[in-house]
């Protein structure tokens, strides 16, 4: 069977709100990049919700204290930031954390943690927030790094969670296809407080080139405004000297 598009459907696709517009769910989002992506979706005029264990700093986000690993936990808080909203149009997955080190030197359950954060979080936060997003034909965008591309020493517990962010959003995108939008996000190092308090050996220097999480977090607006039957499915954003790429 044929399907026959009008100028009309046409209108429609270009003129409707896109996620970047509507209710926003960002993990993550009282820091970093996820604070740096609310701010952008403000911006444009969206509604952002942040999960975290920490509050927003600007104290008017709506927010759930939750730590990502507890699904359970997860799930309450997605049902009632949904219904806080009255729906969800997008999820943003920016919680993240790093334990540097050789894998004999960090404690099993720090090594643990961050497959925990940095990958079981982004599966607990789309497995509960699936069903809104279906209703509104929404999107997700989840954070990779670009050590979900190449493997570092010292690194096994951040690149084994994200080299699985990246296998588990390629799955999820042929999963939804047609239903929910799905792009994987790969950026750079970011001039964040995510490197506080390491050691020196694994923290980046003053002359680093790291990315404005701003120009970040424009990219991730930019992957929520694509219309209705558009789809960017993997975008990296670094700055122009990234070392860790390619």
């Amino acid at each position: 069977m044929t399907t026959i598009t009008t100028d009309a459907d046409a209108r429609t696709r270009q003129t409707a709100p896109t996620p970047a517009e509507g209710r926003v769910i960002l993990t993550g989002g009282s820091s970093g990049l996820g604070a740096a992506v609310v701010a952008a979706l403000r911006d444009r005029g969206a509604t952002p919700a942040v999960l975290d264990m920490a509050p927003p700093r600007d104290g008017d986000t709506a927010y759930r204290e939750v730590d990502v690993t507890d699904s359970a936990a997860v799930a309450e808080a997605v049902a009632q930031l949904r219904d806080e909203l009255g729906g969800i149009d997008a999820v943003v997955t920016a919680a993240g954390i790093d334990r540097p080190g050789k894998l004999d030197d960090i404690p099993a359950d720090a090594w643990e943690k961050v497959i925990g954060v940095n990958l079981i979080g982004v599966a607990a936060t789309v497995r509960a927030a699936l069903p809104a997003l279906k209703e509104s034909h929404g999107r997700i965008v989840t954070v990779a790094s670009t050590l979900a591309l190449k493997g570092v020493s010292d690194a096994t517990a951040y690149c084994a969670s994200k080299f699985g962010v990246l296998g588990f959003s390629r799955a999820l995108a042929a999963e939804l296809a047609g239903e929910v939008g799905v792009t994987t996000l790969i950026p750079g190092g970011m001039r964040t407080h995510f490197f506080d308090g390491r050691d020196a050996k694994y923290a980046p220097g003053d002359d680093a080139k790291l990315n404005d999480p701003a120009n970040t977090a424009n990219a991730v607006v930019f992957a929520l405004s694509q219309p209705r039957g558009c789809e960017v499915r993997e975008l990296l954003i670094a700055h122009e000297e990234e070392p860790s790429w390619p």
